[in-house]
């Protein structure tokens, strides 16, 4: 196993840890950038992005990935499996591949969509199971489809499958949604989407794939079946730290806990995005929480 040498080392290449990357690299740092899953994060997943900043999500997120490159920094496909303090004020970060020396760690892991828990997720994940409906509403073309959560993303994804499904069914388990008003109400009125207010799901069923879900109503505890083949599940993110060391504190759904200048309880180890307790949710503050760890490494190393 080789050790290489780096000022920073930044976890996660989702929106965060690129654009961290890409201001520390912009002062002239050696920057590695670490990630095990997919370049760009959850957001490549969506089409279409709410809020202050418009456009597509994987555009954005390869847009980012490109400037990353282009400015010189190390993009590391791999997984970190430790990170240990050392005497002379450095990190050792050990990855499933490599050893890596750093002087600096921003995290910015972010987070995974929570799963349901329930019989039957496990057994036909990519059977029938997706978690990206412009990804994959091409496959069911005509089908009818469960949708599961009552936030903005379950009913985004659900108007964006009335573009290939016949009917899509939205079960939350609130009386009301937590989605926007204006997302509420194109969910509402769409001929094609069928909302179950007060239910959850209890269970999936099938043979080679999905072929219904059992649902409970919370009202009164009856159970109803609901055919369909295909699942999609928007019910709230889990913060990627499960491999962080206990060192570093979190609470106790996994958030780091960090100081208002974003630093862990590991000294000169800092944290931004979704994987943090307290990050705001929108896209502008991935990048500002970037933005703000890339400066705190920069005034450690100045010392």
């Amino acid at each position: 196993m080789t050790t290489d040498n780096y000022d920073v080392i930044v976890i996660g290449a989702g929106v965060t840890g690129l654009s961290a990357t890409i201001e520390l690299l912009g002062h002239g740092l050696r920057v590695a950038n670490i990630e095990s899953q997919l370049f760009g994060g959850l957001i490549i997943n969506i089409n279409e992005l709410d809020g202050a900043i418009q456009g597509s999500g994987i555009d954005f997120a390869s847009d980012l990935m490109m400037q990353a490159s282009r400015t010189g920094a190390t993009m590391l496909s791999e997984m970190v499996t430790g990170l240990v303090a050392q005497p002379n004020k450095q990190f050792l970060l050990t990855t499933d591949q490599h050893s890596y020396q750093t002087k600096a760690v921003i995290i910015a892991t972010g987070a995974t969509l929570k799963a349901l828990n329930v019989p039957g997720e496990t057994a036909f994940e990519y059977k029938g199971i997706s978690h990206c409906a412009d990804c994959d509403g091409p496959l069911y073309q005509d089908a009818e489809v469960v949708v599961v959560g009552g936030g903005d993303s379950a009913f985004q994804e659900a108007l964006v499958l009335t573009e290939f499904c016949h009917q899509v069914h939205l079960i939350h388990h609130h009386e009301s949604p937590t989605a926007q008003s204006h997302l509420t109400e194109a969910v509402t009125q769409h001929e094609k989407i069928l909302v179950h207010s007060s239910c959850e799901v209890v269970e999936i069923f099938g043979t080679t794939g999905v072929e219904g879900v059992q649902v409970k109503h919370l009202a009164d505890q009856t159970t109803c079946h609901i055919p369909c083949t295909g699942l999609f599940a928007y019910i709230g993110l889990k913060p990627s730290s499960d491999f962080l060391p206990d060192d570093i504190e979190r609470d106790k759904d996994g958030h780091i806990i960090t100081s208002t200048k974003l630093m862990t309880s590991m000294q000169n180890v800092f944290a931004a995005g979704a994987v943090r307790q307290g990050y705001g949710g929108m896209l502008e503050h991935a990048i500002q929480e970037a933005k703000v760890a890339a400066q705190q490494c920069l005034l450690f190393l100045s010392r």
